[in-house]
């Protein structure tokens, strides 16, 4: 079968740019047990979890999203530099040599180093809501608790959340379908971003510390292989991207535990299961609902013709609960798993996974130690499901549990 000669009856279609469309709804579930593909206004999605795992590594597709501005009529501005010069678009040398600069700033070394700190974040930010009962589990922990790590892993003052956690959230909005609408915030949340990268530069030259801001820049000057736009956009992606996800992910895998309380009672009582409840969190409610590539030449795949310059979306939002090979999907933090996909694959595997992988499951032991039986309140308001997605009001209620340092039993 030929793309180019699909037709509606051969195989699905699926609207990703409608801002109503959902991966969890009945026609995507449909079309994943009627086809490992369907079409869709960009090009192809991959809707199993077999083809989505091979293509991630196949090296006939380069990483997609590089084309994402253009796609929605965004052809210049500062979100069109910034994406531009983001590492994740990059291929080959340039994105080889990227890569390697950012490495040291996402040891595993340091990472174990900060865990403390995220421990006793966490806890600071239960203990300001917990004897109310009930908090909006967005505002008050998850994106204040995204922006201060990142704000410790980088080196800068936590005191400053607000202010990147506003840009992050802005730039955020990039990466939805209805990027258009957005794009005056869009740009002036950027301009932001670059400034604060920048007085960082500056601030890191002339006072180096340890820390991932001191070590890209270090890094920059010892090999003098990256431009100073290069450098900025790192800056600026490490906190936007660092923040965006994390507070998306966290509130993500919040509603999914209130749907599954069995599993949080067990999280509360095995906290060495928190690594484990961040990857099926990320198969069954990823905030990265799927990951781009475009076809670098003509190919075949799976009897499907694919042609050069061909968008493939891969529905992560889709892949993770794709029983259609009779994989047992039901939610369970401690199953054996196969691996889940939400930080992508290949050479563009995500750089922040060890971090994100880390904090989140610091974060999601002690909340479900200290929030007992977490239920939701009326007014939650959703991101689209098309892109990057979560809740941006989640208001809870729950019963006060443990206190911060002891073990529930």
């Amino acid at each position: 079968m030929s793309l180019d000669t699909a037709t509606a009856n051969d195989v699905p279609f699926l609207d990703l740019s409608d801002p109503n469309f959902s991966m969890d709804s009945a026609e995507a579930r449909a079309a994943r047990a009627q086809s490992w593909y369907a079409r869709t206004p960009y090009g192809l999605a991959v809707l199993r979890y077999e083809e989505m795992s091979k293509l991630l590594k196949n090296r006939k597709l380069r990483q997609g999203s590089y084309a994402w501005p253009e796609k929605n009529g965004v052809t210049d501005g500062l979100f069109h530099q910034f994406w531009r010069t983001a590492v994740i678009n990059y291929e080959g040398p340039d994105h080889a040599r990227l890569r390697r600069l950012h490495n040291p700033g996402f040891s595993p070394r340091l990472i174990d180093g900060l865990v403390p700190r995220f421990q006793a974040l966490a806890n600071e930010l239960i203990d300001a809501f917990i004897d109310r009962g009930e908090c909006d589990f967005v505002a008050e922990f998850a994106e204040p608790y995204a922006a201060r790590v990142i704000s410790i892993l980088l080196g800068i003052p936590e005191s400053e959340w607000k202010t990147i956690a506003s840009w992050s959230s802005a730039v955020g909005l990039a990466l939805t379908v209805t990027i258009r609408d957005d794009l005056d915030e869009i740009e002036k949340a950027l301009a932001g971003l670059y400034g604060y990268a920048d007085d960082l530069i500056a601030d890191r030259t002339a006072n180096p510390g340890d820390d991932f801001t001191t070590k890209l820049v270090q890094a920059a000057r010892d090999e003098s292989t990256i431009t100073h736009d290069e450098l900025r956009t790192a800056l600026a992606h490490a906190i936007f991207a660092g923040m965006d996800t994390t507070r998306n992910q966290l509130s993500l895998a919040l509603t999914t535990f209130i749907d599954h309380p069995d599993q949080w009672k067990l999280l509360a009582q095995r906290p060495e299961l928190g690594r484990a409840a961040v990857e099926e969190v990320m198969r069954v409610a990823p905030t990265v609902t799927w990951v781009t590539r475009e076809a670098l030449e003509d190919f075949e795949f799976q009897g499907v013709h694919i042609a050069k310059g061909t968008t493939v979306h891969l529905l992560n939002g889709l892949a993770g609960t794709d029983d259609t090979d009779g994989a047992e999907v039901s939610f369970d933090i401690t199953a054996e798993r196969r691996p889940q996909l939400g930080f992508g694959g290949g050479m563009h595997h995500c750089l922040g996974h060890f971090v994100a992988r880390s904090d989140m499951s610091e974060a999601l032991h002690l909340l479900a130690q200290r929030l007992t039986s977490p239920r939701r309140l009326p007014g939650d308001r959703w991101l689209p499901d098309s892109g990057n997605t979560g809740p941006s009001v989640l208001p809870i209620a729950f019963t006060p549990g443990a206190c911060a340092g002891s073990t529930p039993t």
